[in-house]
């Protein structure tokens, strides 16, 4: 396995504790997405000046980090409120919407559109979704700001991954960080206070939960999942990202008591089966060819790594 898809299991596992952390209910989503930027960005700093690993990017790449921030802090924060307001269920599948998102964005806006066998994918993985939340989940939605809400989250996140995308071709991973969580951590400061939620009174076992999001949900894992981004498609990366919510229902089971049936395990199964079709090369089906009657040599197609 390569460093990128390496950083990439390492990514989707630091975040998919995320939901589980949220769902104790410490503090309210937003003074949490807020602590979540603020925490890693005052940990960072130090760690990015000592060993000299800031680069000042120019001003159009630094307002692009900029709005990769504000991206990403309103996603934290909408995901957050959507879970507070139905169920981490589904804001999880919402957000994780995500590929079809990129895919949408890719297709229109970049010369780098999605392959077949991303398409083909994440219908599989999509799948493997409906099948760990069951069928009737989706007889009980309703469309209300939770349900809005979740489909913005995924929204950003898509956003946010095309955009970090064009931004770390360009810029170190430290710098990018620094500045991206500097921009989330205004942008949700202003806000919170907007939204009038208290930044202090919290008991130790909240702090402590705070904590353990800036460093492991965003340090870490973002650390690891930007790097990914920078070496691997932006298709892979946002189908992978699915693989977190069949992570975060086993942690939820270790760690919140919450029930796996057979059902999230096979759905599971087709998730990751789907997330696999996305990482082969070679087309699974050759339209071009079809369309041919089947008939004369095969066009050759060019891979992505």
């Amino acid at each position: 396995m390569t460093k990128p898809r390496i950083a990439l299991v390492v990514g989707i596992l630091g975040i998919s504790i995320f939901p589980v952390l949220v769902k104790l209910g410490y503090t309210s989503g937003l003074i949490s997405a807020f602590y979540r930027m603020a925490i890693a960005f005052v940990l960072l700093v130090p760690i990015v000046l000592l060993k000299k690993q800031w680069r000042w990017p120019g001003v159009p790449l630094t307002l692009l980090a900029v709005l990769s921030g504000v991206l990403f802090g309103s996603d934290v924060a909408v995901w957050n409120i959507a879970i507070e307001e139905s169920t981490a269920t589904q804001a999880s599948l919402l957000t994780n919407l995500s590929p079809i998102w990129v895919g949408m964005g890719m297709f229109l806006f970049l010369k780098d559109r999605p392959t077949v066998n991303f398409w083909i994918g994440t219908l599989v993985a999509l799948l493997g979704m409906v099948v760990i939340v069951g069928f009737h989940f989706f007889a009980q939605l309703e469309f209300d700001r939770a349900f809005v809400f979740g489909i913005l989250s995924g929204v950003f996140y898509a956003a946010y991954l095309l955009v970090s995308k064009k931004v770390l071709a360009q810029m170190n991973i430290p710098s990018f960080m620094l500045i991206n969580l500097f921009a989330s951590s205004i942008f949700l400061g202003v806000i919170n206070l907007l939204a009038g939620e208290a930044f202090y009174g919290f008991e130790p076992a909240a702090w402590t939960v705070l904590g353990i999001q800036a460093v492991v949900c965003q340090l870490m894992a973002w650390f690891a999942l930007n790097y990914a981004i920078r070496h691997i498609r932006t298709t892979r990366v946002s189908l992978s990202l699915l693989a977190q919510a069949f992570i975060t229902a086993v942690l939820a089971w270790a760690l919140l008591g919450e029930a796996i049936t057979l059902q999230m395990v096979f759905g599971g199964i087709i998730l990751l089966f789907g997330i696999a079709i996305t990482f082969i090369n070679k087309p699974l089906f050759d339209f071009q060819y079809l369309r041919m009657g089947g008939t004369g040599p095969k066009p050759r197609f060019k891979t992505d790594i």
